[in-house]
């Protein structure tokens, strides 16, 4: 069941993302597509990804961007066991 996500919705929406051409046109998407707190969420797990990546200190990746302990845990876990989505993100932003 771990492929459940994948449906033609989230499929349509990756589609729809990969269109995007500006950041512009990318902050305007996603504000209308979620919520403040559900872009500030993804905003947060991204910097705990970055911060990870650098080698912080999970109490230390607590402390600057306001993350639980176990959010961190859990993206630490995606980071290194995930799809590999993180990593790609993370060595594209180093190029």
């Amino acid at each position: 069941m771990a492929q459940d996500w994948r449906t033609p919705e989230t499929e349509a929406l990756f589609d729809a993302i990969l269109n995007l051409e500006t950041s512009e046109e990318a902050e305007r998407y996603f504000r209308d597509l979620l919520t403040l707190k559900e872009l500030h969420d993804m905003a947060q797990r991204w910097a705990v990804a970055r911060l990870l990546d650098q080698g912080m200190h999970y109490a230390e990746i607590s402390r600057t961007t306001g993350a639980s302990t176990a959010t961190i845990t859990r993206i630490a876990s995606w980071l290194n066991h995930g799809e590999g989505g993180y990593r790609a993100m993370l060595d594209k932003a180093r190029a």
